[in-house]
């Protein structure tokens, strides 16, 4: 394929996300996915550092999951599934509800990371609605959260560059910092609030901030307390990104509510999932037909995304694959103690599990942090693709990343850190 070709058709067509229209960089024609390596269309191979917006589990083309996709595309590829079902779908439901926190009892199947927490704030809301308390409407939420791109998952996301031409449309919610302690006390109208939903331990989107698990936990004890309705968002954190297969097991205190979506089909399809207790299910088991939950989308519970789902838990659960998460963590606390060692313009180190973060320390701590792009062109250069967040520089490699691709990687993060410094 002739390089020069795709991008000036690419140009003329395509609007590509979270990516500023004018004097944008050109695109980079991908031909070929292998394992961690992506090829452009002249041949050069990158190492794929972040997973491709953290989906890709198991590595680009993994044939045991394009196996898996070809024999269910030549079987049953899509069908209503209101009123149909098939086994793909059952099977992977009971597959998540047997590695889930105990309690959960039911699945919602919808098509990504913002649906599933867009339908986890619907769930909570009528959950009130159709017990009669219908003073039970407000939502709690973190500063500095990021749950999607749709309206309901804006509103609960903290207000920044993301939402900013929006805000006058967004529903009022209660913000609270990320706790750091576990004393810390809450003086808000508990018997107001439905839910309150969180990104376990990382906020990914807000810049891979991470915070006390410990602190989490008393909050979320203090909702049970308040009959409020938990929400854990581990579209990200889940399928062992944090080294547990879900961050909410780093707590004692679950969730009533989860959602699923990114490395849920090992990045090949789009699919997510919202996870219930039998409570919240309940109380949709009505007489009264006006408390149905009315959500769906064309795709729910495609049966084709539903088969890759179910080899990529075939592979997470594999003793390897765990293997090489611990492995991935060691080799990332030990880049992380020759930064701290070193003289290189980084501050707030911070490692948990596959995710290793810190702040270049070059201008604002902000998302429009032009040195993204700048370590972004350079890394590129050198046969490696980061996208920090702003100057927020993070990892999350797929599982199948070699010792040496990695120290590659860190090499070249090393090389680029001493041209910033001068």
């Amino acid at each position: 394929m002739n390089t020069e070709s795709l991008i000036t058709r690419d140009k003329k067509v395509i609007w590509h996300p979270f990516t500023p229209q004018k004097y944008m960089a050109e695109p980079i024609p991908i031909v070929k996915g292998s394992g961690t390596l992506l090829q452009d269309s002249d041949g050069r191979d990158y190492i794929d550092a972040i997973s491709s917006w953290w989906v890709t589990l198991h590595g680009h083309a993994h044939p045991y999951i394009a196996q898996k996709i070809f024999e269910q595309a030549s079987t049953l590829e899509q069908v209503i599934f209101a009123g149909f079902t098939h086994e793909p779908a059952i099977r992977l439901a009971e597959r998540v509800l047997e590695i889930l926190p105990p309690g959960f009892s039911r699945v919602f199947y919808s098509d990504n990371g913002s649906t599933s927490t867009e339908v986890a704030l619907k769930m909570s809301v009528q959950y009130w609605w159709n017990k009669g308390e219908k003073k039970r409407n407000k939502i709690l939420a973190f500063n500095n959260s990021y749950h999607g791109d749709t309206f309901g998952a804006m509103s609960v996301s903290d207000r920044s560059v993301f939402t900013l031409a929006f805000h006058d449309k967004l529903f009022e919610v209660i913000f609270l910092d990320a706790p750091e302690t576990e004393t810390a006390e809450y003086g808000l109208p508990w018997d107001e609030i439905a839910c309150f939903i969180y990104e376990p331990l990382v906020q990914g989107a807000g810049g891979m901030k991470m915070y006390s698990a410990a602190g989490l936990n008393h909050l979320i004890s203090l909702c049970r307390q308040h009959q409020v309705i938990c929400i854990a968002d581990e579209v990200m954190t889940g399928f062992g990104r944090t080294g547990k297969l879900f961050a909410s097991l780093y707590m004692q205190e679950q969730p009533d509510i989860v959602c699923l979506s990114k490395g849920l089909t090992g990045g090949t399809m789009p699919l997510s999932i919202t996870a219930c207790k039998p409570e919240i299910y309940q109380a949709f088991v009505q007489d009264d037909l006006l408390k149905t939950f009315f959500h769906g989308h064309s795709y729910t519970a495609n049966p084709i995304a539903c088969a890759a789902a179910l080899a990529s838990l075939d592979l997470l659960l594999k003793p390897e694959c765990q293997e090489q998460i611990r492995g991935i963590e060691e080799q990332h606390q030990g880049f992380k103690a020759q930064l701290q060692a070193s003289r290189l313009p980084v501050r707030n180190l911070r490692v948990l599990g596959t995710i290793i973060a810190f702040e270049v320390d070059k201008g604002r701590d902000e998302y429009l942090n032009n040195i993204s792009t700048v370590i972004t062109k350079k890394a590129i250069s050198k046969g490696v693709y980061l996208r920090p967040l702003g100057n927020t520089l993070y990892l999350m490699p797929p599982y199948c990343i070699t010792m040496a691709e990695l120290n590659q990687v860190y090499s070249t993060i090393i090389s680029i850190l001493q041209e910033l410094a001068g």
